[in-house]
């Protein structure tokens, strides 16, 4: 499901039903098909628009709606003493008990309210209170959607998301509360394009399953390991909420840029208030994406927040919570993407973790179409798809292949390439979809030859000293000269016990510490520890200068040292601070590819080990010719023949006139 807001919040269950989690008197009101009178005449019509008012702040009323989009989720618990079963705390059929909407009177507020176990409630009227801020207790107002076109920014992206819940947190309820907020989806929707969709859950009800301890990073390199080696559901992302406080200046930490990886794509979040756990997801998810903390641009001056009294999601400034990514983060995400990371966040998914529902966007069993609720379905897709049935005629509704209810011809790009290492897809010709982003395989040259493609990027060392200090390599020899000295200035990493720094082997000095020409005093990303490596030396009757700096991510890692992939010599490359072979990656190879020839020569070998193929070529290995053919254009009867057929129809015309009337020529 794409609703996830206040995420897990564990919620103990209360006595008095009637008594909202801030103290809230909830009113119940009617139930019925119709508003304002109006039959509406739609599977929406006794889902949606179930109104209730709720007391908020005392006088006013909230016009909530029932959200059949945040509807029975089937939770997965995992129980070792027994075993493995599917628990549904909302069985279909069932009531459903989550409401969103808007305080009455207000346009700009919010309400959510869940009845699921007691009640669990959030809002904001956005009026400033007594000390100038804004009440704020969480969630915000459905978002919009936007029309679908081929390229980055513009089309819908889909974070496909798993939580895990640990033991210390279900000991505290069993009970999880999925409030009706949708903090963290309406805001990545609304300001990023990109929908977050619940595909798995795993609670963990007898026992952690590896060891939660205080250090946030030791945690989540524990549950990294974890999911690699035990969790078989896919997703795009990994996150564990846990029962236990972290020792941390934030509730949670993720790996920068980690989304589509299986090692890298999670991150951590303890236990707190429903909106703060919303935030702090949307902090962690937001490194998966390639965003970073905006704390030392801020005072830099470089990204200021437009709300200085609420702040920045991605920061740590602001008296209330924050509820936007500034500017600084919405390019880094785009920019991220630019680069080739997020390939996965193009891919619609296959599966959600709810029941099938008319109007959720998702075409599953029994739907011939979705084109989701009625506002989306106004704005794209409506005229071709009547209650998630295709109209008279029509082969689609919406998608980057459909065009006027009819799919687009094959061969038609539905999405460019971005980079280097990118490969453009193609529609199809019998689908609406746009076929699974995928890039090229591991090993590519990229950048006119000087660097090999790695997890969709181009990795050169001039692109890195570019991406963190704004300045090219350094000269070769000031790798060879200074790692080999294994300090700080320049070495292979830290040794085994953590304590010294290690040499780097002749054949690895490329892989090592990064030396850039010049660098800036502050990397652009990550926090400088330590002081600036700054030497220059002597070499060829020349002088070189050669800079670097460890640059700290959130997550640990040191992008001051050169990134995997790296080339470090013909058919070489970097891994983990080794120079090794490209053959010693073990990187497969697709059908059709022989040495020195790739996909029959007509194709281009992807990341998922499938031939995709150039134009007018088809087959696993591309090795069928099959043109495709160019769309004809009705053509009229020419010009010449348009005057000639004039004239005579009016001579001929004349005749019959001129015959009717007894005229004519002796």
């Amino acid at each position: 499901m794409d609703i996830l807001c206040e995420i897990l919040g564990t919620y103990q269950t209360s006595s008095e039903d009637n008594v909202s989690s801030h103290g809230f008197p909830f009113i119940w009101g009617g139930h019925g098909p119709e508003v304002d009178g109006r039959d509406l005449g739609s599977p929406y019509s006794s889902k949606m628009f179930n109104q209730n008012p709720v007391s908020v702040f005392g006088e006013m009323l909230a016009a909530t709606s029932c959200n059949w989009f945040l509807s029975e989720p089937q939770v997965l618990l995992h129980n070792f003493h027994d075993k493995e079963y599917v628990f549904s705390m909302f069985p279909q059929g069932g009531e459903h008990c989550y409401y969103q909407g808007r305080l009455r009177g207000l346009a700009e507020s919010w309400a959510a309210v869940s009845t699921c176990h007691g009640l669990c409630s959030s809002s904001s009227d956005n009026r400033p209170n007594q000390t100038g801020g804004h009440h704020l207790t969480g969630g915000l107002r459905r978002s919009k959607r936007f029309a679908r076109k081929p390229s980055v920014q513009a089309e819908t992206k889909y974070i496909e998301l798993m939580v895990v819940n640990d033991y210390d947190l279900v000991s505290e309820s069993f009970f999880v509360c999925f409030s009706a907020g949708a903090c963290a989806p309406q805001i990545f929707q609304e300001q990023l394009n990109t929908r977050i969709v619940l595909v798995a859950m795993e609670t963990w009800t007898s026992e952690n399953m590896v060891p939660v301890v205080e250090d946030p990073l030791v945690t989540l390199q524990n549950f990294m390991k974890y999911r690699k080696g035990s969790i078989k559901e896919q997703s795009d992302i990994i996150h564990l909420f846990s029962g236990r406080t972290f020792h941390s200046g934030r509730s949670g930490t993720a790996y920068t840029g980690g989304v589509c990886s299986q090692t890298r794509g999670g991150g951590i979040n303890d236990y707190g208030s429903v909106g703060a756990m919303a935030i702090t997801l949307c902090q962690s998810l937001g490194q998966n994406i390639g965003m970073r903390w905006n704390n030392a641009r801020t005072s830099a001056g470089d990204c200021r927040c437009p709300d200085a009294w609420v702040g920045c999601i991605m920061e740590d400034t602001g008296f209330y919570l924050p509820r936007k990514f500034s500017r600084c983060s919405v390019d880094e995400y785009n920019q991220f993407l630019l680069q080739g990371g997020g390939s996965c966040l193009f891919n619609k998914p296959s599966k959600l973790l709810d029941p099938p529902e008319c109007g959720n966007g998702f075409v599953e069993p029994g739907e011939e179409c979705d084109c989701g609720s009625l506002v989306e379905c106004a704005r794209n897709g409506g005229a071709c798809c009547k209650k998630c049935t295709l109209t008279h005629d029509a082969m689609c509704s919406n998608g980057l292949c459909c065009s006027g209810c009819k799919y687009e011809l094959r061969g038609v790009v539905c999405r460019e390439a971005v980079n280097d290492c990118d490969i453009p897809e193609t529609c199809t010709g019998d689908s609406s979809q746009c076929p699974h982003n995928v890039h090229k395989l591991d090993g590519y040259m990229c950048d006119n030859s000087q660097g090999r493609c790695y997890s969709g990027r181009c990795r050169t060392h001039d692109g890195q000293c570019k991406g963190l200090w704004g300045f090219s390599s350094a000269d070769r020899f000031c790798y060879e000269k200074l790692n080999a000295e294994g300090t700080e200035k320049g070495n292979c990493g830290r040794d085994p016990e953590g304590k010294g720094w290690q040499q780097c082997n002749k054949p690895d000095v490329l892989c090592g510490f990064l030396f850039c020409a010049n660098i800036t005093a502050k990397p652009k990303f990550g926090d400088l520890q330590g002081e600036v490596t700054s030497f220059t030396l002597y070499h060829q009757n020349k002088y070189l200068d050669c800079r670097g700096g460890h640059a700290l991510l959130e997550d640990g890692s040191d992008m001051g040292y050169v990134e995997d992939g790296t080339p470090c010599g013909p058919n070489m490359m970097c891994l983990e601070r080794r120079c090794l072979p490209v053959t010693a990656f073990n990187l497969s190879t697709c059908s059709g590819s022989t040495l020195g020839h790739i996909c029959s020569d007509h194709g281009t070998c992807s990341n998922e080990v499938k031939c995709i193929c150039d134009r007018d070529y088809t087959g696993k290995d591309c090795s069928v010719y099959d043109p495709i053919p160019e769309p004809t254009v009705a053509t009229g009867p020419s010009g010449t023949n348009i005057i000639i057929g004039s004239i005579a129809g009016a001579i001929l015309l004349a005749a019959i006139v001129l015959g009717g009337t007894g005229w004519g020529f002796k």
